[in-house]
């Protein structure tokens, strides 16, 4: 029987990690663990902004050079956090995670502390609105310049690097329309003229990502999406090298104040218990809707990279081996669209994604809303376009749904 060691003011781990090789159900429930002398077997939460030190002399070594589970102040660091970030980035195959207090500080922090005025970004043109208008709007108000491209298009790529490029960002599978690109090779790109690389890699969840194998440099997820799933909580993680992470994104983060609260840190540490479990039963449900779905022939696109009909299908199983989470379907116009929305019972309106209650919502009208027509148009982004999550409900009784509602919506009110 292992023994609790003496506690000396730190911590211990539970869980010696480089021992061996550990599956991702392993990591998910063990790694990055911190136990008190108490040794609990749910993890702490450490609701504190601040640390008291022994001495002034100690309080003066830790702000020189704090050493492993010594902490600041919690917009630093927290013992809770510190277990996300460690938990998330094992999973993720990572050196290394600075958690924020939502997906969009991941965001805005990634692209803000690896730029500067003067620098070139290139950047897929399918994205978030909200990453557009960091892009567009914040980065482009401070001297960065940014050149948007088809993120499908591997010459658009090669003529948009040039050896002024400071970094290329994507949405590995983009919101909404899904396209799945490249990430080895719009990788090689960058890294030949010393681009970093930085992906949001929410659709494709920490369960299903190779992004770091493939060549990225930062991973961006919003936790508040499959990692959280369950409703409840605001955040974000990047991931990547320690050099990324502590020497570039954690020294503009903690001045600007984009931390993870320890109670947030603490639900997505317990939630990333049951990630696997989660997200490959959604994985398995929305594969068998999307089948279903492409029967239906009052619907004029059914969009899943999980199918066969998918336009980067082979690119996707050999990227995550699954089409993830999230499918899109276009039922023609917005009051059909309307109309079917209106007629699901189980299927909840709601703009989140990655939840353990199926969502759907209408991107035209909603996420992608403050884009110019002419860019929805580009993007693929119709008015009968609707963006559906898939939870964790039967799947009989949510094909039930959505069939009941097609029929519904085919009805002239």
């Amino acid at each position: 029987m292992t023994e609790t060691p003496p506690f000396t003011g730190g911590f211990f781990c539970a869980f010696k990690e480089g021992q061996m090789t550990r599956d991702k159900r392993t990591l998910a429930v063990h790694a990055g663990t911190r136990r008190s002398q108490f040794s609990e077997m749910s993890e702490a939460i450490y609701m504190t902004q601040g640390f008291a030190y022994a001495s002034a002399e100690a309080a003066e070594a830790r702000f020189e050079q704090a050493g492993t589970d010594e902490f600041i102040y919690a917009r630093y660091g927290n013992p809770t956090v510190r277990m996300f970030e460690e938990r998330i980035a094992a999973l993720e195959g990572a050196e290394d995670g600075f958690a924020t207090a939502s997906g969009m500080a991941a965001v805005h922090g990634a692209l803000a502390a690896m730029t500067k005025a003067g620098d070139h970004v290139v950047a897929a043109r399918a994205l978030f609105g909200s990453c557009l208008y960091v892009l567009e709007d914040v980065l482009a108000r401070f001297g960065v310049q940014v050149t948007l491209v088809d993120g499908l298009d591997m010459q658009a790529w090669a003529e948009a690097i040039t050896p002024q490029t400071r970094l290329v960002f994507f949405e590995s599978i983009s919101n909404p329309t899904l396209e799945v690109i490249d990430i080895a090779q719009v990788s090689a790109l960058a890294h030949a003229v010393g681009a970093y690389v930085v992906v949001d890699n929410v659709f494709s969840t920490p369960v299903y990502s190779k992004a770091i194998e493939l060549g990225v440099d930062a991973v961006i997820y919003s936790a508040t999406k499959h990692i959280d799933g369950q409703g409840r909580g605001l955040g974000g993680v990047i991931l990547g090298t320690k050099d990324v992470i502590r020497g570039i994104i954690e020294p503009f983060m903690k001045h600007t104040g984009g931390a993870m609260s320890p109670f947030n840190a603490w639900m997505m540490v317990k939630s990333l218990e049951t990630l696997e479990l989660r997200v490959r039963a959604q994985v398995e449900t929305a594969n068998a809707l999307a089948e279903a779905l492409l029967h239906r022939k009052d619907l004029e696109r059914v969009i899943y990279p999980g199918l066969k009909t998918h336009p980067q299908f082979a690119l996707t199983q050999a990227q995550m081996g699954a089409g993830g989470t999230v499918m899109a379907l276009d039922v023609g116009s917005k009051e059909r669209a309307f109309r079917f929305m209106n007629a699901l019972e189980i299927i909840l309106i709601s703009n989140n994604l990655g939840d353990s209650k199926s969502i759907i919502t209408h991107p035209a009208t909603t996420t992608h809303q403050r884009l110019p027509q002419a860019q929805k148009d580009l993007l693929g982004i119709t008015s009968g376009l609707l963006r559906f999550s898939v939870g964790l409900e039967s799947a009989r009784d949510l094909e039930a749904d959505l069939m009941a509602a097609l029929d519904a919506a085919g009805v002239e009110a």
